[in-house]
């Protein structure tokens, strides 16, 4: 009984913390917002894709569900799965169907399929060009989102449990090989160029995780953060700057 009690303390001290901060409101709504290597971008519920210019997010020509900026390049994906990476001024189709990719990697593509498969490519086949034969490397489990930091990433699988993989370098995107379960449940979660995580939850709670490094990649425990008042879409963080897409798809930057 003892054992039992212990475990609820643990349980429950995890989500102890609850943190608020200021942020100013940009104008616009997304669905989905990345930043990466100074940049950020995002697209709202028509598929169409913006960019941030000064203060203002100005619409590009493409038409993506998803979009994914960071060492790795500019990458996309359409309605009908297809992945683009934007090369010599324009989105190129590369040989991967993926319903979300990821960019934030080191030089390293990341995604998951319709099938919640998950899929990376390592950095020297990124930067030579991806062509026709190269090789995505598949990775165990399924996964129904997917982000890569600098030397671990994250993910969420199918009953939104939150999943960890190590020792990712962009020579090695498979890693350890085994994901790590973390406590706690997201539905969607991102890692900062940096390696700092954010998630958004079931609920539409913003969580960050704890003590996060090249040593601890699992970090602690997690912080709630109130950003916006009426709940959480999407998250990014780059630069010491957090993005957040409330659940209205408002846009929040906060410093």
């Amino acid at each position: 009984m003892k054992a039992y009690q212990c475990i609820l303390l643990l349980c429950s001290c995890q989500f102890l913390y609850t943190l608020a901060i200021e942020c100013e409101v940009l104008s616009g709504t997304l669905k989905q917002i990345d930043a990466g290597i100074g940049l950020v971008g995002g697209v709202n519920d028509a598929n169409e894709v913006f960019l941030l210019i000064g203060n203002s997010f100005l619409r590009i020509n493409a038409s993506l569900k998803h979009f994914s900026i960071g060492p790795a390049g500019e990458l996309g994906v359409n309605s009908a799965n297809i992945v683009f990476k934007f090369q010599s001024g324009n989105f190129v189709q590369i040989s991967a169907i993926f319903k979300q990719v990821d960019a934030g990697g080191d030089q390293m593509i990341a995604g998951v399929s319709p099938l919640d498969e998950v899929f990376c490519l390592n950095k020297e086949a990124n930067n030579n060009g991806p062509r026709s034969n190269f090789i995505l490397t598949k990775l165990p489990g399924k996964l129904k989102y997917y982000s890569c930091g600098p030397y671990s990433c994250w993910g969420v699988n199918p009953s939104s449990n939150v999943l960890l993989l190590k020792n990712v370098t962009g020579n090695n995107c498979l890693g350890s090989g085994i994901f790590n379960v973390i406590n706690g449940t997201l539905s969607m979660v991102e890692v900062g160029t940096d390696g700092s995580v954010y998630g958004v939850d079931t609920l539409g709670n913003l969580l960050q995780r704890n003590n996060v490094s090249s040593i601890n990649p699992a970090g602690s425990s997690w912080t709630s953060i109130v950003v916006c008042p009426n709940g959480h879409k999407h998250v990014s963080f780059d630069l010491g700057r957090l993005w957040v897409v409330c659940s209205d798809g408002s846009i929040r930057r906060c410093i």
